[in-house]
């Protein structure tokens, strides 16, 4: 679920919608607007995948959340 592998493609992994998420992800937004643009793109994102993909880029500190909001980390 994680990674793609045989059953799962790209698209359907966290990985892959972690690279949604980051296209989407240009300035800095609340968990909600987020999901509300995620959701109303082509991808048939659940809000379950949503937040375990946001889990997984921020435990590999790719983004950071502060006062609120969702941003990118810049280091």
């Amino acid at each position: 679920m994680i990674l793609p592998t045989k059953t799962c493609s790209l698209s359907n992994s966290l990985l892959g919608f972690g690279t949604v998420i980051l296209e989407v992800l240009t300035s800095p937004t609340t968990v909600t607007s987020l999901w509300e643009k995620i959701h109303n793109e082509e991808q048939q994102i659940t809000f379950e995948k949503f937040i375990l993909t946001l889990d997984l880029l921020y435990l590999l500190s790719v983004i950071e959340f502060d006062h609120g909001l969702l941003r990118r980390k810049t280091e």
